[in-house]
C-alpha cells in the first residue's frame, strides 16, 4: 500500500509540473518553471518557417522578416537576405521594443504598432507565436549565430533574394556555348508584388537600372534540384512563348550564377540598387517599408542536366 501511494505521488506530481503540447500528430511534455524571457532569448536567431504558417490572417512585420531576435527588451529581425549575417552583426536591424508581462509577448512594432503573442514551445529549438487577437500561428526554429546556416537560407527563399535588387545586369558570359538568344539579354528583372513575374531587357551595358527599358515580360518558376540544396533551377517563360531554362546558383550577396542548359552558356548577373526593407535611418540605398509579404512557397523538383564540375 504504501509503495502504491508513492507512486501515485510522483505521477500526480509530474503531472502538476508539465503540460502537453500537441503538434500535428505528436506530443512534446515540457516543464512550466522557464519563463518567457528565457524561453523566448534562449536562442540568438528565430528562424520564421512560413511554410508552417497556419490560419487565415497575417501580422505583417512576421510576414516579412527571415529571422527575429529578442535582446533586452528590442526586437530584430533580417528583413533582407542580402548581408545577412553582417547586419547588425547577424541579429539584423531593430524593428520595434518587446515585453514578456504576465506570460504574454507583447510586441510594439515600429511601423505595424501593438500585437500580443501566446508563445508555445513545442520542442527545444521549435516555438508557436499564437496572434492573440488575430487567426494566425507562426513557427520559430531557434539558433545560435555561430551555428546558423546563412548560406542555406539563400536557397530555401530564393524567389526574394531576386527580388532586393531592382534590377540585375549581365557581367559575364562564358566562352563556351552555342549562341543563342539569350546572349542578347543584358538585364533582368523580379517584381517584388509576387514571385511569378519577371522582365529583361536588350538594353546596353551600363545603364542605370532605373532607365532600362523593358523589352520582354513573362513569369518564372524555380524548381529544387534533386540531390543539391545549393542549386535551383529557373525557368523563364515569356509572354511570347518561348522558355529558357537555367541552373541557378549564388555566388555571393550581389551576384547570382545562370547556366543556360540549352546551350551550355554561363552567365553572370550583378545585383543593381539593393532594396533594404524597413530601414530606420535612410541611407544612400532605397528604403521600403510597405510590400512584399512572404508567401508560402511548394516547389516542384527536378534533376541536374548541368555537367558536375
Amino acid at each position: 500500500m504504501r509503495t502504491i501511494k508513492l507512486l501515485l505521488g510522483i505521477l500526480i506530481t509530474s503531472l502538476l509540473f508539465t503540460s502537453c503540447v500537441v503538434h500535428d500528430d505528436y506530443i512534446v511534455e515540457q516543464p512550466q518553471s522557464i519563463s518567457l524571457e528565457t524561453l523566448i532569448t534562449d536562442y540568438d536567431l528565430w528562424y520564421v518557417d512560413y511554410n508552417s504558417t497556419t490560419g487565415t490572417s497575417d501580422v505583417p512585420f512576421v510576414s516579412k522578416a527571415f529571422t527575429l531576435s529578442f535582446i533586452n527588451g528590442r526586437l530584430y529581425a533580417n528583413n533582407n537576405l542580402v548581408n545577412i549575417g553582417v547586419t547588425g552583426n547577424g541579429y539584423g536591424i531593430q524593428v520595434g521594443t518587446y515585453d514578456t508581462f504576465n506570460g504574454v509577448l507583447e510586441i510594439n512594432h515600429d511601423i505595424d504598432g501593438l500585437y500580443d503573442f501566446d508563445v508555445i514551445q513545442v520542442s527545444g529549438d521549435l516555438i508557436k507565436l499564437k496572434d492573440r487577437y488575430a487567426n494566425v500561428t507562426y513557427y520559430l526554429e531557434g539558433y545560435n549565430r555561430n551555428a546558423f546556416d546563412y548560406d542555406k537560407i539563400f536557397y530555401e527563399n530564393i524567389e526574394y533574394f531576386l527580388q532586393e535588387y531592382t534590377g540585375w545586369e549581365k557581367t559575364y558570359a562564358s566562352v563556351s556555348g552555342t549562341i543563342n538568344q539569350f546572349d542578347n539579354e543584358n538585364y533582368l528583372a523580379f517584381t517584388p508584388e509576387n514571385i511569378t513575374t519577371f522582365y529583361s531587357s536588350i538594353d546596353d551595358f551600363g545603364i542605370n537600372i532605373d532607365f532600362v527599358n523593358w523589352d520582354y515580360v513573362g513569369a518564372y518558376e524555380i524548381f529544387d534540384v534533386a540531390g543539391y540544396d545549393n542549386l535551383k533551377i529557373l525557368t523563364l517563360s515569356y509572354d511570347s512563348g518561348d522558355n529558357e531554362d537555367f541552373e541557378l546558383s549564388v555566388i555571393d550577396d550581389g551576384t547570382i550564377e545562370l547556366y543556360h542548359v540549352n546551350s551550355n552558356t554561363t552567365y553572370e548577373f550583378s545585383g543593381k540598387i539593393f532594396i533594404q526593407y524597413l530601414k530606420t535611418v535612410k541611407g544612400k540605398e532605397p528604403v521600403c517599408n510597405e510590400g512584399r509579404k512572404r508567401i508560402k512557397v511548394k516547389r516542384s523538383v527536378k534533376n541536374r542536366q548541368k555537367h558536375l564540375k
